[in-house]
């Protein structure tokens, strides 16, 4: 098997496990400085117009992809280089634990009843407008947001890492954070930030609709999620975040969606599982738990399928009758 896929599926898991033990990098994060970046080049660019800002998109995610695809043809020649590299990459655009540690935070001071420090910490995790929001409302924005971010954090990632690689693991984050950083619709962002929005939500496409099964095969009711997923996805105006939260209510029979202020504006949203129950402060734990057992199974899906292209594309480049002799040899 080419040791490319090998060294890849070797350095995603051990760029998995460093999420999981250390989180993101308190310093110095790659994430962070294309942040930056970014918003450097959105002072140069900014005209409240679509072309600029597909402008924009292209010069922040072709720059990502363009750095890590030097860097992985720079170490190419050396599968532990490539490991390591993978390893980096995968542990720099991953941030599954930081979402379970900012879940659990809100949970917690909602379990205090401390509310006022439940709504100073929501920001970090979703940019719902907190002052607003009681507890249930609070515990309904955790709930969304992990379903949502195990997607946007963890499977995304993952799945454009073992199709493309390094490049794919910068290019899925990239534009990622740009769709987060324009990509709402702010007066100032309706026009330029067009081309992040879609972006996203093509590069998002199959991360979610893996995280949506996975959601199903490893919740706590697969039936109900599977009803949920069916019947509720195409209801959210988001064609990404539809499945995963649809999955998630259905899973852990709770109701999700309904009205929210986000950005300065109102939004009233179809609601996902309307037969369950509303959501309770409990049920942060819960789906920080079903975000992680999806993870892990999205490790394994995605490592299985990169070692399955490898060996598929290994045969095909085998010459033709290798291994077998040739015709007439040995013959009499």
């Amino acid at each position: 098997m080419p040791a490319e896929h090998t060294s890849f599926v070797c350095g995603a898991a051990l760029g998995f496990v460093c999420d999981l033990v250390v989180g993101d990098p308190r310093r110095g994060h790659p994430v962070a400085a294309f942040g930056r970046a970014a918003a450097a080049a959105e002072r140069r660019l900014w005209h409240d117009h679509r072309g600029y800002g597909a402008l924009y998109a292209a010069v922040c995610a072709g720059g990502a992809v363009a750095v890590a695809a030097g860097l992985q043809r720079a170490v190419r020649r050396s599968p532990a280089a490539v490991a390591s590299l993978t390893a980096v990459a995968t542990w720099a655009v991953l941030g599954g634990t930081s979402l379970g540690r900012e879940a659990r935070a809100i949970g917690a001071a909602l379990a205090a009843e401390d509310i006022e420090a439940a709504r100073e910490r929501l920001p970090h995790l979703c940019g719902r407008d907190p002052q607003s929001l009681d507890e249930q409302q609070i515990a309904r924005a955790v709930v969304e947001s992990v379903a949502e971010n195990t997607s946007d954090a963890v499977v995304g990632a993952l799945v454009w890492g073992a199709v493309a690689g390094v490049p794919g693991l910068a290019g899925f984050r990239a534009v990622n954070t740009l769709d987060a950083m324009v990509g709402h619709k702010s007066p100032r962002h309706r026009r330029f930030g067009w081309a992040s929005a879609r972006l996203d939500d093509v590069v998002g496409y199959p991360g979610s609709r893996l995280t949506a099964v996975l959601t199903v095969l490893a919740g706590p009711d697969r039936r109900g999620a599977g009803r949920v997923l069916r019947r509720d996805a195409r209801e959210h105006p988001s064609p990404n975040a539809g499945p995963v939260e649809s999955a998630f209510a259905g899973a852990l029979g709770v109701r999700l969606g309904g009205t929210l202020a986000y950005g300065g504006r109102v939004e009233h949203r179809p609601v996902l599982g309307a037969e369950n129950r509303p959501v309770d402060t409990p049920d942060i734990e819960r789906a920080v738990r079903l975000s992680r057992r999806v993870s892990l199974l999205a490790l394994a899906a995605c490592a299985a399928g990169r070692l399955i292209v490898g060996r598929l594309t290994e045969r095909a480049a085998r010459p033709a009758g290798r291994g077998t002799s040739p015709a007439g040899e040995g013959s009499v």
